[in-house]
């Protein structure tokens, strides 16, 4: 792009041109910072999405098997075994549910410290904010006396700006 102050005259059509030309090449510039926020953020969601899932996989496949399991052996351990009788089975499954709960709630704190890890585009949202309040303080520059009507001025920039496309 050329030097707006280089002292050289250019045509309205090519002061839109370049003025276009920087605005798409800003906000392309604004998507693609929101793009790569977002693609670590997702990131992050989905390590946590899949912790989370793991422990709903946990507490769902394993608590047939850890139930039984855990049970007869607390039943086993405090005698039940050499025919004395041990605990209660009743008692033995109870604790034997606890400790599956115990372990989806361990799983589950770990999803939640990595959700809470994802937090919105800070940058873009910056970078955004910063571009809206330049552009509501652009003021047009004063046209001095001598030159034509400002509607003709438009009108011929706006036949200028649709034979360029």
């Amino acid at each position: 792009m050329s030097d707006p102050f280089d002292g050289t005259e250019r045509s309205l059509g090519q002061l839109v041109a370049s003025a276009t030309a920087e605005m798409s090449a800003l906000v392309h510039d604004e998507i693609a910072l929101a793009k790569a926020e977002l693609r670590q953020d997702v990131k992050r969601g989905g390590i946590g999405a899949v912790m989370g899932v793991g422990a709903l996989v946990v507490l769902l496949f394993s608590l047939p098997m850890l139930s039984f399991a855990l049970a007869y052996a607390i039943n086993t351990w405090t005698g039940g075994h050499n025919g004395n009788g041990g605990w209660n089975l009743v008692w033995c499954f109870l604790l034997s549910f606890a400790f599956n709960v115990l372990l989806a709630g361990l799983l589950g704190a770990i999803a939640v410290s990595k959700f809470k890890k994802v937090k919105p585009p800070e940058k873009s949202i910056a970078s955004a904010k910063q571009t809206a309040a330049v552009m509501q303080n652009v003021k047009p520059h004063p046209r001095p006396e001598g030159l034509p009507d400002a509607d003709a001025t438009m009108a011929k920039a706006q036949s200028v700006a649709r034979s360029s496309v």
